[in-house]
């Protein structure tokens, strides 16, 4: 039934603010002058990318600084939880590497989630050419790095240049605005959420120690627990987070990277709405029609609004700040820290795992991607995305060698308890990063000049004279 029959009542301003406007939106200093400017910040596409490099040159500051030793005293500090029969004592750093990334891989796999149901990963034409490209772009550089030191010590380090970071590779594309297409900037999301499930796969398969079968069992009966769960249409959110941790805690135990569980339970996370529409604006109608809402109703219509969106859009909207702007920033000044004095960068630089790994993003990135998309097309299994050049694509793939925050997490897994190999992969990852961000940028604004606001509107112009 109609709300209203004559229609929705015009508001005066004077009843829209009777009781003042938020704190956000008066006029008082600290809200003009902090709050208001910090929430525009957050707005824009590559803030993100933003607090994650201030984030990494802090760590670098701070443990090249005369207070050196605090920063490996403050991250190499042990926290310990003790649950009567369950115990867990680890470090400050591992603790976040452990458990607070396991937020990102959480945020990773509802991505990848959302990508194979509603996504670009549902359409095979589309998602072909990105999926090649993000396989040569993953294995041409775990070549080039085996070439280099696969004969060494730092053999096990083949998987870090294999790694793109969405939040850096977005952030470029970002600062770039409109020079690049859509399409493009399509082609790169989705190569680096295909490259995430590369690194996934890398893992959960190659980085495993030791694994204890029972513990694994554990946590594929707790997944298959939420699984049953979820068919049972029990919606609680507070259950899943509860089963969420306790797997956490068996992979953790079990020899596989504990942070997979996040990437788990995102997979397993509804990607269609759990109610229809209709039935969330029926109940609106009924509820609204006396004009008054009192609070059991309330209460009823945002469970039924919230369950008219799918539950992997409303974690994504939820999470991925939490992630971008608290998650990484903090992994980055946990982990980014490493020593450049006495001579260490010019070590680390000449050393066979920064060279494999630095020849393996700054050049085995973009030939691989490159190489990879020459072949599909070739063969027909895929074409360039609309308005893209061979040579952006080349960019695209520059841009994709920034592999920073999974390339450090890699590092550390491919080096456990090798402080040496450990510093010369990080020393490697954040020289190399650096140069692909300048190199991809450079390449992208050379292939897309007169490209723009400006073009677009000279060129509708054109359009619309002829």
């Amino acid at each position: 039934m109609p709300i209203d029959p004559h229609g929705p009542r015009d508001v005066s301003e004077d009843e829209v603010w009777a009781t003042g406007p938020s704190y956000l939106a008066s006029n008082k200093p600290l809200a003009r002058l902090v709050a208001r400017p910090v929430r525009e910040f957050l707005r824009v596409e590559a803030a993100g990318s933003i607090l994650l490099l201030l984030a990494a040159a802090a760590a670098l500051i701070w443990a090249n600084s005369p207070w050196a030793s605090s920063y490996d005293e403050f991250w190499h500090s042990t926290i310990s939880i003790d649950l009567g029969a369950f115990r867990i004592e680890e470090s400050l750093q591992h603790w976040v590497n452990d458990a607070l990334m396991v937020i990102f891989f959480f945020v990773v796999g509802l991505e990848i989630k959302y990508e194979i149901v509603s996504g670009d990963l549902r359409d095979p034409k589309t998602a072909a050419l990105p999926i090649v490209a993000a396989i040569g772009g993953m294995l041409v550089p775990a070549g080039l790095y085996l070439l280099i030191a696969g004969g060494g010590d730092g053999a096990d380090g083949w998987g870090i240049p294999m790694a793109t970071d969405i939040a850096f590779a977005v952030g470029v594309l970002g600062l770039l605005g409109t020079r690049i297409p859509s399409a493009a900037r399509l082609f790169l999301l989705t190569l680096a959420i295909v490259d995430d499930i590369g690194a996934i796969i890398v893992i959960a398969a190659f980085y495993t120690e030791e694994l204890h079968l029972e513990w694994l069992a554990l946590a594929l009966v707790l997944l298959g627990v939420m699984v049953a769960l979820r068919m049972l249409r029990v919606w609680s959110l507070w259950v899943y987070v509860v089963l969420g941790f306790f797997v956490w805690f068996a992979l953790l135990e079990s020899g596989v990277h504990a942070t997979l569980a996040g990437v788990a339970i995102g997979l397993i996370t509804p990607a269609r709405a759990l109610l229809k529409e209709d039935v969330a604006r029926s109940y609106a109608q009924r509820a609204l029609a006396d004009r008054h809402l009192d609070p059991d109703e309330l209460s009823r219509l945002r469970f039924l609004l919230g369950e008219s969106v799918p539950v992997v859009e409303r974690l994504q909207t939820a999470l991925h700040p939490l992630s971008s702007y608290v998650v990484l920033p903090v992994f980055a000044l946990a982990n980014a820290g490493v020593p450049l004095g006495g001579g260490a960068l010019g070590d680390a630089l000449t050393s066979a795992v920064g060279l494999g790994i630095g020849v393996g993003l700054v050049v085995g990135k973009p030939v691989g991607i490159l190489l990879a998309c020459f072949i599909a097309v070739r063969l027909g299994l895929g074409r360039l995305p609309e308005d893209t050049t061979w040579a952006m694509v080349l960019g695209l793939g520059a841009v994709a060698g920034i592999g920073f925050t999974v390339s450090i997490f890699i590092a550390g897994l491919s080096f456990p308890g090798s402080d040496l190999l450990t510093g010369e992969a990080k020393v490697g990852i954040l020289v190399a990063s650096l140069v692909a961000a300048v190199v991809g940028t450079v390449l992208l604004l050379l292939t897309t000049r007169g490209r723009g606001p400006d073009a677009e509107d000279s060129q509708v112009e054109v359009e619309a004279e002829g």
